[in-house]
């Protein structure tokens, strides 16, 4: 029988850090399943996108998108980093980082209201029980952490803060774009702010190949959208009328989503350096790649609505659905690494073939000019690369 003093140990053991040298540290199988639960929300954000675009109201959806992602790449982002230096597999730590899966899944819930009506109940709330739990973690890691207790209680204090801040954004209950969009700016800005000034006396010591491999994780999951677009073209193109365009279609998404794969999965050094500035860049960077390569599966459907005829815009709008999610991804990679791990001219391939993948929908090749030149942004950085 198991004693009742080990049953203690295996619901509440002590919190210290973890060794952030610890060799062959690896995703749990717990972090993982964290991973899908956030897929489903960016789903959700990525199928508004979608819709808003195809209907033609790509302004409005745009901005609505990047809010609602903000909020669950933001939580996915905290939880990440603090189970990297703390994770210590109790019963507890489960518990907690199933209450913010929780948190999630009511947040993927209310997305499509956000985009609708900008009812933003559900993400308020599942926002708000993601945040509460990780004020939770903060607390227990200052409560096993003496040399970095007032870093963690900043944490904790600075995160309950800013969670009164969306109460009040949500009793407001704003209607009217442009207060919103102010508000919920101010809200992200203090949000962000929360981990710089926290970690300026004594930083958590997360571990920089875990923390580039859950990010890694993350990307591959993400760019499945375009997979599933890609796939739903073909799915059609083979119905009983054979359609050539969406094969195109097709083609050409599984094309531009290998490129972003090979591209993000370079040889190069994505996190060198444990440096607070470079660790914030990068971290926050991938905003960008992250966000930018679910744009790029909602783009790839949109595309497929103008070809089935179901969309309210025309061919040259859908590729740029595609395009410049795809440019934003090159530049997102160039900011958080290419800039600092590569030499000239390979330092400058990304921002070039982001801007000639902007302008490629103009051309005769259209989507399909955006799936060559993503091949041949990967040929040449290689080559480049390689050549030095």
């Amino acid at each position: 029988m198991v004693s009742q003093n080990s049953m203690r140990s295996t619901l509440f053991r002590p919190m210290p850090p973890r060794d952030p040298h610890e060799p062959h540290r690896a995703a749990t199988p717990l972090e993982l399943f964290f991973d899908l639960i956030s897929v489903i929300a960016i789903s959700a954000a990525s199928a508004g996108l979608h819709h808003a675009i195809a209907d033609g109201h790509a302004a409005q959806g745009i901005i609505r998108f990047i809010f609602s992602f903000f909020a669950i790449w933001w939580a996915w982002m905290n939880y990440t980093w603090f189970a990297s230096a703390y994770d210590n597999d109790d019963t507890l730590f489960r518990l907690l980082t199933m209450v913010i899966m929780a948190g999630a899944l009511t947040m993927a819930a209310g997305i499509s209201l956000m985009f609708e009506s900008l009812d933003l109940t559900l993400i308020i709330i599942g926002y708000i029980i993601m945040r509460l739990a990780m004020v939770v973690f903060w607390l227990r890691a200052a409560r096993n952490d003496p040399a970095r207790r007032n870093t963690a209680l900043s944490y904790a204090i600075g995160i309950a803060v800013v969670q009164i801040y969306w109460i009040g954004f949500y009793v407001l209950q704003l209607r009217s774009e442009i207060p919103f969009h102010v508000l919920f700016i101010i809200g992200a800005a203090l949000e962000l702010l929360v981990p710089v000034f926290a970690e300026k006396k004594n930083y958590t010591l997360w571990h920089r190949q875990h923390i580039v491999e859950r990010y890694g994780l993350l990307n591959i999951i993400v760019l499945g959208e375009t997979l599933l677009a890609g796939s739903i073209a073909l799915r059609n193109a083979s119905g009983e009328h054979f359609e050539m365009a969406l094969l195109y279609i097709a083609l050409s998404a599984l094309v531009i989503l290998f490129s972003m794969w090979w591209l993000y999965f370079a040889e190069e050094e994505q996190l060198e350096t444990h440096d607070l500035s470079r660790a914030l860049t990068w971290g926050y960077g991938h905003a960008v790649i992250f966000a930018s390569g679910a744009a790029v599966g909602a783009g790839v459907a949109v595309r497929i609505d103008i070809a089935t005829h179901h969309a309210k815009i025309g061919a040259l709008a859908g590729d740029y659905a595609v395009a410049i999610p795809l440019a934003l991804y090159l530049l997102g990679l160039w900011f958080v690494r290419d800039r600092f791990v590569c030499g000239a001219p390979a330092r400058y391939v990304l921002p070039t073939f982001a801007v000639l993948i902007v302008l490629a929908p103009l051309t005769p090749l259209a989507l399909q000019g955006v799936a060559v030149l993503a091949v041949l942004c990967v040929v040449v950085r290689n080559y480049l690369i390689q050549r030095r």
